[in-house]
């Protein structure tokens, strides 16, 4: 095997991935508050409910990521799609900065188990049960939770990159081994990851507080806070930290 390492990488730093990940906190936060406007609103999940094939939500899905691969999401490679079959080509021409990822990462995509946690595990955690009838708006928001998601998850491409470019030298002897437990060990930083929990937890309590003009000291949050720590805590780190392991077992190809 040989290093295919991409030259524009060297611009890729550690500090600009943190950065990125931590702005991608504050958008993860504000869809989930706004998913939880509305209740389960479970028709929307009905293979029954509409006369197209599959549920309204797979519906919105598939035609809504068709209309975002013509102008070009999927040619990021944290974008990943949830309905990859016969999605058109790009009608955007592409960039002509240089990729800075191995072109291991458009192989990997993990969006089957964003899509099982979140509906069976993480919705019935913030969203009231009931129904208001808003179906398409709710197949919408759980559509922009998903791809929030997502893209945080799928940009550990971009943390592997960066943590293998400052020490290959820890990184190849498990990489030429195949030894997937050895990269996870090298990957976990547990104190950073309780800081990453702590962190969300308050945005989620400081941006989903209702705000009175009178303070009553009532204030109620619209997600509960420890739900988007448990968000992050059970699943998406530990999902990126699968992303990684998966890039960074194909980086010496």
């Amino acid at each position: 095997m040989a290093a295919a390492a991409n030259s524009n990488s060297d611009n890729l730093t550690l500090d600009k991935v943190r950065e990125a990940l931590i702005r991608q906190e504050d958008t993860i936060v504000f869809r989930l508050i706004q998913r939880a406007n509305f209740p389960v609103n479970s028709p929307t999940y009905d293979e029954k409910f509409a006369s197209f094939s599959g549920s309204l939500l797979q519906f919105v899905v598939k035609e809504t990521e068709a209309l975002q691969s013509k102008v070009g999401r999927y040619e990021n490679p944290e974008e990943q799609p949830f309905s990859p079959e016969n999605l058109p080509p790009s009608l955007v021409p592409p960039q002509a900065n240089p990729p800075v990822l191995h072109p291991a990462a458009a192989s990997i995509n993990i969006n089957e188990k964003i899509w099982d946690f979140y509906f069976n595990q993480l919705l019935p955690l913030f969203a009231v049960p009931g129904d208001d009838g808003n179906y398409a708006s709710t197949a919408s928001s759980d559509l922009d939770c998903l791809q929030a998601i997502s893209r945080r998850i799928h940009y550990g491409y971009y943390v592997a990159e960066v943590k293998f470019k400052d020490a290959p030298q820890d990184y190849e002897p498990a990489i030429r081994a195949q030894d997937r437990e050895g990269l996870m060990k090298l990957l976990t930083f547990e104190a950073v990851e309780e800081m990453v929990k702590k962190r969300v937890e308050k945005k989620a309590a400081v941006f989903g507080q209702d705000v009175c003009l009178v303070d009553n000291g009532n204030g109620k949050c619209k997600v509960d806070p420890s739900v988007v720590s448990r968000l992050y805590g059970e699943w998406i780190m530990p999902l990126t930290k699968l992303v990684q392991v998966e890039y960074l077992l194909r980086r010496l190809d």
